[in-house]
């Protein structure tokens, strides 16, 4: 009798259980679209090139956070291109990219432009300092 017990005691358990995994597993799903739809971050891409707008491959492209002064860089790929993730959208980013002893102008990807999705070309044409 007590096999009977056991089993009818189981057998009532197993519809909350289930339940739960359902619940828990519907608010992990609810957690990644959130996440998916954070509204402050963007991405920064672009292309760096030479004086006669030839792509350049393994330039140095870096990325300076004005607020924290964080800098980070990113080495161009074999068709001059590059790519930032996970920016902020209100902070403001300054930008240029180096290449043998030449560098490009500082542009500025502003906490006022509201692209998710920037480009910023950027092109090595004057002697560093």
């Amino acid at each position: 009798m007590r096999t009977m017990s056991g089993l009818s005691k189981i057998n009532r358990l197993i519809p909350v259980v289930l339940l739960a995994g359902v619940l828990l597993a519907g608010s992990g799903f609810a957690q990644k679209k959130d996440k998916n739809k954070d509204s402050n971050i963007r991405t920064l891409q672009g292309l760096v090139t030479d004086a006669a707008d030839n792509p350049i491959a393994g330039a140095i492209v870096q990325l300076e956070n004005t607020k924290t002064l964080q800098i980070r860089s990113f080495i161009t790929k074999e068709k001059g291109d590059y790519f930032f993730s996970d920016l902020s959208t209100d902070v403001d980013y300054r930008l240029h990219a180096e290449n043998h002893g030449m560098t490009s102008s500082t542009k500025v990807l502003s906490s006022f432009d509201s692209r998710k999705a920037a480009t910023m070309n950027l092109k090595v044409d004057q002697q560093m300092k």
